[in-house]
């Protein structure tokens, strides 16, 4: 007796309208974006990449280790990079944006939106409110903060800004996008160094125009992440993007209460600026957090970062009392005290919060 299989289905035509238009509600935008086929970070470097090139000079904010590799792509495009560079455990100021952009004169901004590798969150819209004023090009990498804090793209002018599925949405991490403005994609076709035929290439993946012909689906769009995603924002949608932020915030205040009833301290110096994604703590002198693997949702600091700092990841699926719970479990086990008090601590806070 033969085997029957149903075989591999392809993704539709309406399967791909229906992710499209997600992603638009997700940024904020009225213009389709480019959905990249891979982790998000081939659409940061993808930008990287259309973006440089000699004679442009670009403002790189760096307040962790992925800032610092965007200024990289981008001078090795041949770009003139300035950066505003400060300590991992702050983030940046506007008033230190405006004095570079004086300084400089630069043609585009780019910054990371939330940093989960050191639980400090940019003021991303006040920085683009000026960078309007300067009628420059602007860049977010919002990968992380999608999801867990606001991201309006039009309101806020962004011209390129990348998201992905796996922090906040807990989504699939095989597929990501990238929105461009109109502003964008001009920038990128004026720019002869634009990679074409590349798979850094946003030139070759920019959608078709509304009503264009023989319009299909890109062959190289992984199927099942793209199923995958669609389904993670049907959950978010359900939920409520708001109220999907509101939970991040929740988790965030709620971790920091119990860290700090532990007798711990955040990694990130003003409490204006706490990721919603990650709570980072700082380990100063305290041996037994040296941790070197993930127990739960407590993980070692990243690269240079190992020994200074641990993080709690509250962020997805993991942004609920119960996660938050178990990581100031973890914690407790790890100083050898009493885990109650902490437990409370965050039960307390995150009732207060609903």
């Amino acid at each position: 007796m033969n085997r029957q299989t149903t075989g591999f289905v392809p993704l539709t035509l309406s399967e791909l309208d229906t992710l499209t238009q997600q992603l638009s509600r997700l940024f904020g935008t009225q213009h389709p974006p480019v959905i990249i086929p891979g982790e998000a970070i081939l659409g940061i470097e993808a930008v990287a990449a259309g973006i440089a090139a000699p004679g442009r000079t670009i403002l790189n904010v760096v307040t962790g280790p992925y800032g610092s590799l965007f200024g990289e792509w981008l001078t090795r495009g041949g770009a003139t990079v300035k950066e505003v560079k400060v300590p991992f455990d702050q983030v940046v100021t506007v008033e230190e944006v405006a004095a570079a952009i004086e300084q400089h004169q630069p043609v585009a901004i780019s910054l990371v939106q939330a940093e989960v590798v050191t639980g400090g969150s940019n003021p991303a819209e006040e920085i683009f409110k000026l960078a309007r004023r300067h009628d420059l090009i602007t860049v977010t990498d919002s990968v992380s903060a999608v999801g867990g804090e606001a991201l309006s793209v039009d309101q806020w002018a962004v011209d390129f800004a990348v998201m992905g599925a796996q922090k906040a949405l807990a989504g699939p991490n095989g597929i990501s996008a990238v929105s461009i403005s109109p502003r964008g994609w001009a920038f990128l076709e004026s720019n002869e160094r634009a990679p074409r035929n590349s798979i850094l290439s946003l030139l070759d993946l920019q959608p078709s125009p509304d009503g264009a012909a023989q319009r299909r689906v890109p062959p190289n769009i992984p199927v099942l992440e793209a199923r995958a995603l669609i389904e993670a924002l049907e959950a978010v949608a359900e939920e409520g993007l708001s109220q999907v932020i509101k939970r991040h915030e929740r988790a965030a205040a709620s971790a920091v209460a119990g860290i700090s009833e532990l007798g711990l301290v955040p990694w990130q110096k003003d409490s204006r600026h706490y990721s919603t994604l990650t709570t980072t703590v700082r380990i100063d002198e305290q041996p037994l957090l040296l941790i070197k693997q993930p127990v739960g949702i407590v993980a070692p600091g990243d690269g240079e970062l190992f020994g200074q700092l641990l993080r709690v990841n509250h962020f997805g699926t993991n942004a609920s009392r119960e996660s938050v719970e178990a990581a100031v479990q973890t914690l407790a086990r790890l100083l050898k005290l009493e885990a109650e008090p902490a437990v409370q601590a965050v039960r307390q806070v995150w009732g207060e919060a609903e």
